[in-house]
């Protein structure tokens, strides 16, 4: 699942690839929100993980990721 965080004061878009469902992403970043927790915390498919603190989120996108299509073609 793809998840794009939006950080208030920051110019560009966080942007990962998550293995969890979109279900259990929007549970977290609600949890986040109604302040039982003070970050927002994701791990992506490479086992990074992202700490992002709730006061600061602007937008959080969750959604399928887009696939690039590469070279030249009829549209």
């Amino acid at each position: 699942m793809e998840v794009k965080i939006g950080v208030q004061h920051a110019p560009r878009e966080i942007v990962l690839e998550s293995g969890l469902a979109a279900e259990e992403i929007e549970r977290t970043v609600s949890e986040v929100l109604a302040g039982k927790t003070p970050l927002l915390s994701l791990t992506d498919e490479r086992g990074r993980k992202v700490l992002v603190p709730a006061d600061r989120l602007a937008y959080v996108e969750i959604g399928e990721p887009t696939v690039r299509k590469v070279g030249f073609g009829a549209m």
